[in-house]
C-alpha cells in the first residue's frame, strides 16, 4: 500500500525534484517505509511515490519503477492478489522477462508494457490506482480499481496537471490555486461527501471506480474517463440469467470467498482483521481462521454508552474461533479527542460519523499489524441496510397509493403541527407509539411525494433534501439518482438501492472512510467482498436467496454457518457509530457553537444562517433531532478552517 502523486507542465524547472519530494511528504502517512521520485525534464512530466513496504520488502519494489526497455515508468498504489498467475501466463506467452524481485509492482509494470493498459486492467484482481508514463506515445496514463478501494484525484490547475491519491499532494505543489466548487459542496449537503467525479475544489477530479484517463500535450489534453469494467452490465447480465436451481450458491460463494480471504492474506508482514461480531466482519475473519496455522489477529473497539457497543459480541466470536482478540474500550473524551483531526485525514468535507470509530480500530490494530481485512461490501452485494427492507416496504405501500393523493398527503405533513401529533402519541399504549415521530414525519413528506423509484431513493438517503437552497450559489447537478437512463433494467426496487449503493455509497463513502482512516496511521485494509469475482457472482444469485424471510443476507448466513453457530451472530443489527447527538447537546456543544455562529456562517458566505441557527436551537433544547444535518455543516467547517489556517 503506497501513495502516488506527480505532475505534468510544459514548463520545465530543475526544482522539479524538490517539487515532487514536496507532494510526496505531503501523503508521507501512506507510504513511510520508502521514497522515491522521477522527473522527464524534456516532456516536463514528473512522478512520486511512497511506500508501505508490504510484498518483497527489498529495494526491488521501489518505485517509481522502469520497465526494462525504459519506456514505461509507473508509480502505484495497491495490491495486485493474482500477480503470481500473471507472471505466469506473461511467461507462456512468450514474453522474456528477467524478474528482479516478487512485488506486484514489478508484475503490473510488465502486464502494462506486453498487454498494454486495458487488457492489463480487465485481467487484475486488486486493489490499485496508478499512473503509467509511456516515453514514446508520451502518454500519462490514470487507472483505478473496479469498485474505486484506492483513491485517486487529478486536473489541471493554473498551468500544471496535477495526479495524486490525496487532495493534500496536489495542495502541496508551490503553484497550487484552490478555489471551492459550490456545485461540490451542494452534492455534499445532500449526500454527506462528496460524490465522484467532483472533488470540492474547481478543476480537481476524482477518477471514478473502474476507469482510466489518458493525458497528453503536457496536461492540456485529458480524454474522458473510459470505463473497463461496467457494473451495469453486469448487473442486468446477472439478472437476466434465468436461474439455474440446481446450482448450489451456497457451496459456490463458500469457494469463492475463501479464496478472496485468502489472495488477501498474502504478505511479508503481520497480518490481522477487523471483527465487529456482525455477520460480514464474522464471515471474513472465519474464513481466515479457517486457512490460517496460527490464531489471526483480530481488532475491535468498545464504547461504554448503551447502543454504541459491539464489543461484547466479536469478544464472543473471537473466543469461538479462536483468534488471537484486542479489544480497546474507549472512553468519549478519547474518541472526541480525534474530531480535531478528521479535515486533515479526510481531505475534503466528509461527515459519516462512523469515521470516529473507523480512526480509532485503525489505530489500535497498527499497534500489532501493517494489514488488516475487512467486511465491508456485504451490504451492497447481499441485501443487508435496513434500509432494503423497511425502505422497500414503504415504497410498496407508496406506490398503491394515487399519485395526486400522496401529493396532497405530502403537502399536510408539512404543514401540521408536530406538537399535538407529539401529544397524542405519547398516550398511546407504548407498542403503537412511532419513535422520534416529529423526525421521522418531514422525512415521510419528502419521499410520498416521489413519483420514481430513483427519486424515492435518492430522497431516502439524502441528508439535506434541498441543499441548492441552503448553499449560497449552490447548483446542484445531476448524479445516477437523477439519471434514469444511466441506470440498468432491474427487477425492483431492492435490486436498484443496491446497485445505486454500488457505484455511489460504498466508494465515496465507506471506502474512502476505510482508505484515508486505515492509512493515516499506515495500515493496509483489505476487502475480500469485494473481490470482483465475489461482486459478479453476487449479482446471479436470486432475490430470493439475498432477501428470505424478512431477514437480508440469507445466502451469506448459510455460508456463515458452516463456522459459526446461529446464536452468535442473530441479533438487530448495530451500525458502527457513535452518539453525536448527545455530544452535540454535551461536551461538543461549545466546539460546534462557535463554528456555527451566525456572525461567521454570514462573513464566510457559504451558508445560509437561518436554517441552520433554527436546527442548531431545536437540536440543543431537545425538540428535534438534527445531528446528521449540523454534522454535515460542522465537518465542513472544521475543513474550512484547515484551509485557511
Amino acid at each position: 500500500m503506497c501513495g502516488i502523486a506527480g505532475f505534468m507542465s510544459s514548463k520545465s524547472r530543475n526544482s522539479y525534484t524538490v517539487v515532487l519530494e514536496r507532494m510526496a511528504v505531503a501523503i508521507s502517512h501512506r507510504g513511510p517505509d520508502d521514497s522515491g521520485v522521477w522527473f522527464d525534464e524534456e516532456a516536463g512530466v514528473g512522478l512520486a511515490h511512497r511506500r508501505l513496504a508490504v510484498l518483497d520488502l527489498t529495494s526491488a519494489g521501489r518505485q517509481p519503477m522502469i520497465s526494462p526497455c525504459g519506456r514505461f515508468v509507473l508509480v502505484y498504489n495497491g495490491e495486485i492478489y493474482n500477480h503470481i498467475e500473471l507472471r505466469k501466463e506473461l511467461e507462456e506467452e512468450g514474453g522474456h522477462f528477467e524478474w528482479q524481485g516478487h512485488s506486484d509492482t514489478e508484475t503490473l509494470l510488465a502486464a502494462l508494457r506486453h498487454w498494454g493498459v486495458e487488457k492489463a486492467l480487465t485481467r487484475l484482481n486488486g486493489m490499485f490506482s496508478f499512473a503509467l508514463w509511456d516515453k514514446v506515445e508520451r502518454k500519462l496514463f490514470l487507472a483505478r480499481d473496479r469498485l474505486g478501494e484506492k483513491p485517486l484525484y487529478y486536473g489541471r490547475n493554473g498551468s500544471k496537471f496535477l495526479f495524486g491519491s490525496e487532495l493534500k499532494s496536489l495542495t502541496a505543489h508551490p503553484d497550487w490555486q484552490g478555489d471551492i466548487d459550490r456545485e461540490a459542496l451542494t452534492l455534499y449537503m445532500r449526500h454527506n461527501y462528496v460524490p465522484a467525479p467532483w472533488s470540492i475544489y474547481k478543476g480537481i477530479r476524482k477518477l471514478p471506480a473502474a476507469h482510466y484517463v489518458v493525458i497528453q500535450e503536457a496536461g492540456q489534453e485529458i480524454s474522458e474517463p473510459k470505463c473497463y469494467w461496467n457494473l451495469r452490465q453486469i448487473a442486468e447480465a446477472g439478472v437476466a440469467n434465468d436461474k439455474d436451481v440446481s446450482v448450489d450458491f451456497e457451496e459456490e460463494l463458500d469457494v469463492l470467498l475463501r479464496d478472496a480471504v485468502l489472495r488477501r492474506m498474502a504478505a511479508d508482514v503481520p497480518l490481522g482483521a477487523f471483527l465487529s461480531g456482525g455477520i460480514d466482519s464474522t464471515t471474513i475473519t472465519a474464513m481466515m481462521q479457517d486457512q490460517s496455522l496460527r490464531p489471526v489477529k483480530t481488532f475491535s473497539i468498545g464504547f461504554h454508552e448503551k447502543g454504541y457497543n459491539e464489543a461484547v459480541h466479536a469478544k464472543a466470536v473471537a473466543k469461538h474461533l479462536g483468534t488471537d482478540h484486542t479489544e480497546l474500550y474507549v472512553t468519549p473524551e478519547e474518541a472526541r479527542s480525534v474530531i480535531p483531526s478528521l479535515s486533515s485525514i479526510w481531505d475534503e468535507p466528509f461527515s459519516d460519523s462512523s469515521q470516529i470509530p473507523t480512526l480509532l480500530v485503525c489505530s489500535l490494530a497498527k499497534e500489532h499489524v501493517t494489514v488488516c481485512l475487512s467486511g465491508d461490501g456485504g451490504d451492497e452485494l447481499f441485501c443487508g441496510y435496513e434500509r432494503y427492507t423497511q425502505g422497500y416496504q414503504m415504497w410498496e405501500k407508496l406506490r398503491l397509493l394515487p399519485q395526486p393523493f400522496r401529493q396532497l398527503l405530502g403537502c399536510l405533513l408539512h404543514v401540521v403541527p408536530i406538537a399535538p401529533l407529539e401529544f397524542l402519541n405519547a398516550i398511546l399504549p407504548k407498542h403503537f407509539q412511532i419513535p422520534h415521530l416529529a423526525d421521522r414525519l418531514p422525512k415521510l413528506a419528502a419521499v410520498i411525494k416521489e413519483r420514481t423509484v430513483e427519486s424515492y431513493y435518492h430522497t431516502l438517503v439524502s441528508h439535506w433534501k434541498d441543499p441548492a437552497a441552503l448553499v449560497q450559489g449552490g447548483v446542484e447537478s445531476d448524479t445516477l439518482f437523477n439519471s434514469a437512463e444511466s441506470l440498468p433494467k432491474l427487477e425492483g426496487l431492492r435490486e436498484i438501492m443496491m446497485y445505486l449503493d454500488s457505484v455511489t455509497y460504498l466508494p465515496d463513502d465507506i471506502l474512502t472512510k476505510v482508505d484515508r482512516a486505515s492509512m493515516a496511521v499506515s495500515l493496509e485494509a483489505r476487502v475480500p467482498f469485494l473481490d470482483h469475482r465475489v461482486v459478479e457472482f453476487s449479482w446471479k444469485v436470486p432475490m430470493s436467496l439475498k432477501f428470505r424471510d424478512g431477514q437480508g443476507k440469507w445466502l451469506l448466513r448459510q455460508v456463515l454457518y458452516r463456522y459459526v453457530p446461529r446464536d452468535l451472530i442473530e441479533r438487530p443489527k448495530m451500525g458502527f457509530g457513535v452518539p453525536i447527538e448527545q455530544w452535540l447537546r454535551g461536551p461538543l456543544m461549545d466546539w460546534a457553537e462557535a463554528l456555527l455562529d451566525e456572525k461567521r456562517l454570514r462573513e464566510e458566505s457559504f451558508f445560509d444562517p437561518k436554517p441552520i441557527r433554527r436546527m442548531w436551537h431545536e437540536h440543543i433544547t431537545g425538540r428535534r433531532r438534527w445531528h446528521y444535518y449540523l454534522w454535515d455543516v460542522l465537518m465542513f467547517q472544521t475543513w474550512l478552517e484547515t484551509q485557511v489556517g
